[in-house]
């Protein structure tokens, strides 16, 4: 655990990419194997679950410690962390208990099934024999969270340091349904053969947004382009007789869209497609908040499923007959995907992604204009010679997305955020006029600056007019800019409408609270792009 710890603490101090990386490299060279492993899952979100509530470990803390529970309470909103508070509040060890990662782990899942007295002396035992960082690193541990700066970026890169493989194939090892349970660093990591998952999925290639003018990017017709919908992106899989349907985020979700099982049948084995997951009727896409409906659910009803059916706006084919073709031009994927969709059923919930003509990036510049009439956010330019890569690289696939719709609006209540953030209010809720009355319709919590942040939480300690619970009612008097991509009716909000991402685009001192928009306002937004 000490060494684990070190980690921890040494990611922890620094903000610059080689120190991360060598710290890590460091860890990988030098833990024990069934350390690593563990170390892996708990940074890319594979964590064990959690065997007791937050509930049960602040009243045992307060107990430990002499503290009444209000005052840890109130301990904890300040730091942000409960690890991290437990871990100051607790009186010095009086033992020292020396066990690795992958011994603490096993340890604490041996007590999962116990009853509460159990897990309480357990837990009292083992705060009693583990001081600094050692003590806070085991909280980590116990509450599920483990938030270090750590992105499978950076992992990626520290594992093809110590392994000397290419960092694609380290991506690609990485992702998937691989469980520290039951695989072994050696088999994840070290081993020659990637092994016989079917399910794993490819890492996906990301774009960057567009920077300066989009002739920078050169000739035109090095370039295509199509439309950028507003999905959930994901992976088809069609492998060994059955299909997989993997998201961005690398979630298996292949049981919230049961309809595409019927592409087992249509699509020849050894099958990948990448796309985008639409909520699709009569031909056109359907608002995003139908396909919410469907995120989060284990099993869809079938109401869902009538109300919101799906499809895979195909626009890449990445594995073909069971080779991995990512390393051929867009252009020749493009053309073996074009033929694997020509003549498929209209019955079939798969689509393939529209090709833009154009010969100009004037007549381009055109066709985004007119994008969320096409149901779309803008568009995506990919360089025709371009492989396939992993993860957000500059150079070959590009998204020019549509400016954000936007609407002044007057901030009425302020809460504090988490973590590093824990000082600070930085969660807001959002008004427009009806009248005379100010109605809530949207929260935001990004887009501004940190001395902006500092300066409203100021005003908002000053301002209060209210609270409930860690909620502020603030005085209605100062306006903000809020952005956001989309509008859609909402029966679940005061106003009758929902944003997508909204965020707060400037902090408009310039105005004052009559200058905000109104109700009747988002509603004619909601008209015409609804």
């Amino acid at each position: 655990m000490k060494r684990f710890a070190a980690l921890i603490s040494d990611l922890d101090q620094t903000t610059k990419t080689l120190r991360k990386i060598a710290a890590l490299e460091r860890y990988f060279r030098e833990a024990p194997p069934e350390d690593r492993i563990w170390c892996l899952a708990l940074f890319s979100g594979r964590r064990p679950k959690r065997i007791l509530s937050t509930t049960q470990l602040r009243e045992w803390a307060a107990e430990l410690s002499g503290l009444p529970l209000w005052l840890l309470e109130d301990s904890y909103a300040v730091v942000g962390d409960l690890a991290e508070t437990i871990a100051l509040v607790l009186p010095p060890a009086k033992g020292n208990i020396d066990k690795s990662l992958s011994e603490w782990i096993s340890a604490l899942r041996a007590i999962a099934g116990a009853d509460a007295e159990e897990k309480r002396k357990f837990i009292l035992e083992v705060w009693d024999a583990l001081s600094g960082q050692d003590r806070f690193v085991l909280n980590k541990l116990i509450t599920g969270g483990f938030r270090v700066g750590v992105s499978q970026k950076l992992m990626v890169r520290a594992l093809a340091g110590v392994t000397h493989k290419p960092e694609a194939e380290i991506a690609h090892r990485l992702m998937g349904a691989w469980n520290p349970e039951e695989t072994s660093w050696e088999k994840l990591i070290e081993a020659e053969d990637l092994g016989t998952d079917l399910s794993r999925p490819f890492p996906f290639f990301l774009a960057h947004g567009v920077e300066g003018e989009i002739a920078e990017l050169g000739l035109p017709e090095n370039w295509c382009a199509e439309w950028k919908w507003d999905g959930i992106r994901g992976q088809v899989i069609i492998r060994g007789g059955t299909h997989y349907v993997w998201s961005r985020g690398e979630e298996l979700i292949t049981d919230r869209f049961p309809e595409f099982a019927s592409l087992c049948e249509a699509l020849p084995k050894g099958t990948v497609l990448d796309g985008e997951i639409l909520a699709w009727q009569d031909e056109a896409p359907l608002p995003f908040n139908l396909l919410q409906t469907r995120i989060g659910r284990k099993t869809v009803p079938k109401a869902i499923l009538s109300k919101a059916p799906v499809i895979l706006y195909a626009y890449d084919l990445l594995e073909w007959q069971g080779k991995d073709i990512r390393d051929r031009s867009f252009n020749e994927r493009r053309r073996m995907l074009e033929s694997l969709c020509a003549n498929q059923s209209k019955a079939l919930p798969l689509r393939l992604s529209e090709r833009l003509s154009f010969d100009t990036w004037a007549v381009l510049g055109d066709l985004r204009d007119v994008a969320r009439s096409h149901h779309a956010e803008g568009l995506m330019i990919k360089n025709k010679q371009s492989p396939y890569g992993v993860g957000r690289k500059k150079g070959s696939w590009w998204k020019w997305k549509l400016d954000p719709l936007t609407i002044d609006a007057v901030m009425i209540y302020a809460q504090a955020g988490h973590g590093r953030r824990a000082n600070l209010y930085t969660d807001f809720t959002f008004a427009v006029w009806q009248g005379n009355d100010l109605v809530p319709f949207a929260k935001a919590y990004s887009g501004l600056s940190d001395a902006e942040f500092k300066d409203i939480t100021a005003w908002v300690r000053k301002n209060t007019l209210q609270r409930f619970g860690p909620v502020r009612q603030v005085t209605p008097e100062h306006v903000f800019e809020i952005a956001f991509e989309g509008i859609h009716k909402s029966t679940r909000h005061k106003s009758g409408v929902a944003l997508r991402f909204p965020r707060m685009a400037r902090w408009r001192r310039d105005k004052s609270p009559q200058d905000a928009n109104s109700l009747e306002d988002l509603k004619d937004l909601l008209n015409t792009y609804g």
